[in-house]
This record gives C-alpha cells, sequence and structure tokens, in this order.
C-alpha cells in the first residue's frame, strides 16, 4: 500500500478507519448501560444480561487468531470491507433477535470482527504515513474507540432507554453502510494478499518478546478495569454520590480517553520506551489514588478524568511495540493484542469482583490493581534492559 507523503495533510484513509473504529467501539460498550431493558424484555436475570458484556470480550480474543488467518488470502482494504460487513451483520441480528441465545451469538459474530479490524486497521494505518508518524496515525484510528466512549455509548443508551434497546442497535447497524463507503473511496487499493504459513505465524507469535508484549498489554488492562468496573458503585457507595452523577462522571472518563490516546501518541513518536514506562507509573499512581481518596468526591472526579488519560496513553505504544516484535506476522500479532486487551477487561472484572466477594472494599481494590500493574511495569523494564543488552553486544 502506497504511503501517503506527498500531502502534509491527515491522509483521508485515516478517517475511514476512525468511522470503522467509532462503530465498533460503540457496539462493544453500549450494552453496559442497557442491560435492565436488555433483562426486562427478554426476561432474563441482570447476571445473565451481563454475560452478554463476557461473551463478547471472549469472542474478540478468540476471533482475532482465526479471522486474521482467514482475511490473510484478501488484500488489506478487501479485509477491512468483509470485515465491516461482518460487523453490520452482527449488529442486525443483534436488533431482531427474538430471545437470549440469539442475541449472545450475535454479539459473539459482532465481535469476530473486532480484533482483526483494528488489527489490519494498524497496518494500513501505519503504512499510509512516514515511520516518525505511525503512533499518530495509530492514535487516530482510535480516536473512533475513543470518541465512541464520548458520544457513541451515552447516545446509544439514551436512546435505548427512551425507545427500547433494540433501537440502539438499529442506530448501530446505520453506522456499517457509512463506514463501509467511507472505507471503499478512501483507503488506497493494495495487493496485499499471501498464502498464510501457519506454523510460520504462530512461530511468530511464539517469540519471548512478542509473548511479554501481549502479556504487559493483558496486565495493564486488568489493572486499569479492575476500578473501571466498578466505577459506578465506587462513586455511588463510596464517594457518596447520587446516581443521576454517574453518567457525567463516565463522560469525564471518556473525554480524558481522548486527551490520553493523543498525547501519548505524540510522546510514542518522540521515544517509545518512555513513554511506555511513564504512562505504566501514571497508570500505578491514578489507580492507588482511588483507594486514597475515593470519599473525597472532587477528588474521584479528577482522578476518573485522569484514569481515561492514563489508560489510553499507553495505548498507542503497546501497539507499535506488538508491530515491531512480530514483523513475521504483523496482522496476526497486532488483531492478538486488542484480543489481549479484551483478556485484560474481563480479568479486570474478575480481579474487582474477587476483592468485593472477599470483604477487602471497594477501596481496596485500588491497591490490588495497581500492584497488577506494577507487576508489568516490571516486566516492561526488564524486557527493554534485554532488548537493550542484546543491542549492545551484537557487533557493528
Amino acid at each position: 500500500m502506497k504511503k501517503e507523503n506527498s500531502s502534509p495533510g491527515i491522509p483521508l484513509a485515516l478517517y475511514a478507519l476512525m468511522a470503522g473504529a467509532f462503530g465498533i467501539g460503540t457496539t462493544e460498550f453500549v450494552i453496559m448501560g442497557l442491560l435492565p431493558e436488555v433483562s426486562r424484555d427478554l426476561q432474563v436475570s441482570i447476571p445473565m444480561a451481563g454475560l452478554l458484556i463476557t461473551g463478547y470480550a471472549l469472542g474478540v480474543a478468540v476471533g482475532a487468531p482465526i479471522m486474521s488467518i482467514l482475511m490473510a488470502k484478501f488484500s488489506r482494504k478487501n479485509s477491512l470491507l468483509w470485515l465491516m460487513g461482518i460487523f453490520t451483520l452482527g449488529n442486525l441480528i443483534c436488533a431482531i433477535a427474538p430471545d437470549y441465545t440469539t442475541l449472545m451469538i450475535a454479539r459473539v459474530v459482532t465481535s469476530f470482527a473486532h480484533g482483526t479490524f483494528f488489527g489490519i486497521g494498524a497496518i494500513v494505518a501505519t503504512d499510509l504515513v512516514p515511520k516518525e508518524k505511525r503512533a499518530f496515525a495509530l492514535a487516530l484510528m482510535f480516536t473512533g474507540l475513543t470518541v465512541a466512549n464520548v458520544v457513541g455509548v451515552p447516545a446509544g443508551t439514551w436512546l435505548g432507554q427512551m425507545l427500547g434497546w433494540r433501537s440502539t442497535f438499529w442506530a448501530v447497524t446505520m453506522i456499517g453502510p457509512v463506514a463501509l463507503a467511507a472505507l471503499y473511496y478512501l483507503v488506497p487499493k493494495d495487493h496485499h494478499a499471501e498464502k498464510v504459513n501457519v506454523k510460520s505465524e504462530i512461530t511468530t507469535l511464539l517469540q519471548p518478546q512478542v509473548i511479554a508484549g501481549l502479556l504487559l498489554t493483558i496486565i495493564a488492562d486488568t489493572g486499569l478495569f479492575a476500578v473501571l468496573t466498578y466505577l459506578a458503585p465506587i462513586l455511588t457507595d463510596v464517594a457518596l454520590f447520587s446516581p443521576a452523577a454517574i453518567s457525567p462522571v463516565f463522560l469525564l472518563f471518556g473525554v480524558g480517553m481522548v486527551i490520553g490516546n493523543i498525547l501519548g501518541a505524540k510522546l510514542a513518536d518522540i521515544h517509545l520506551d518512555n513513554t511506555l514506562i511513564g504512562a505504566l507509573i501514571f497508570i500505578i499512581a491514578i489507580l492507588v489514588s482511588f483507594s486514597l481518596f475515593a470519599h473525597n468526591q472532587i477528588a474521584v472526579v479528577s482522578l476518573v478524568g485522569l484514569l481515561g488519560v492514563a489508560g489510553f496513553a499507553a495505548v498507542p505504544s503497546l501497539q507499535i511495540k506488538i508491530l515491531e516484535k512480530a514483523s513475521g506476522a504483523p496482522t496476526l500479532a497486532s488483531a492478538m493484542n486488542i484480543g489481549a486487551f479484551n483478556i485484560g477487561n474481563a480479568a479486570g472484572a474478575w480481579v474487582g469482583g474477587l476483592v468485593i466477594s472477599h470483604g477487602l472494599g471497594l477501596t481496596s481494590i485500588g491497591w490490588i490493581a495497581a500492584s497488577i500493574v506494577f507487576v508489568g511495569l516490571l516486566l516492561a523494564v526488564v524486557e527493554m534492559q534485554l532488548v537493550s543488552g542484546k543491542t549492545h553486544s551484537t557487533p557493528a
């Protein structure tokens, strides 16, 4: 795919990728605000409805390697079109699902497009710009995901509460054709298609540096979502906010995500390793602060916004690191990294629930979450030292 370096502006194809990311981000998270409506309409318990979130996250993790291998025989542009078609079909089935089982299947079908879209999209995005702007290109694509949390999720939640949860999925379905048109007309043609050597792809993924990169993504997101998953009860039961304040505070988290994504990308383009280390330290500090200041309303509101900044400041660095380490299978590794984010989401919810169920209290989650991310920080430092040692020991 030809780099669009001749223009000083932003390649229009990046906006097409952003549109697809916006739709995928909205469909992933909007269900969180619609669990009561889904529960009542389909006559299932709230925990059963909550499994629709878990099913989607696991579908991303499982679907990423499968779809990456299946899509490898197509050009990257055609792969993106196929994946957005799956996204559209999955949301359409969600909108008309007659029962819980059908809705769960539709959610899993939709999730299969998620990891590979971001995986291939990351390759396309970085191929459109000079090397020194790769993190910025990735951040622009992921801005669609962050804007989904600021605009798409609140709007979809409001629509579902007013007109029924199915109306939200009809609205999200309509994003599909718009994103398809944008991808078709704006993404340059390419002829990248190759015969997949599964053994070679797996060998690449089993390299210690690649495994360490994927593990770091899981660890960082586990700590982040351990607190984020239980943010609502922290706000109401610890900080003593009214339930009406939850949505505005979550909106602040979304704004923080946008800022962190852009800031992290700009810094990563200057110094990748230092940005990743700094972002992990920032995350640890915010998570500890949640335990220390959760009773203070002003402090906790500020921390919610900073948690969004810290969490997404690390994303461009984590994705670029994977692309560098897995040069033999960049698309598959990139998609696997998106799956790793979702494994972290599910693991974080489990860890937070474990802390609560053992009677440690909501304010203890921050300490536990910070400890988990600290392990990730140690892993990152050790891995960077090993790579630095190998580089210095290699003769010129």
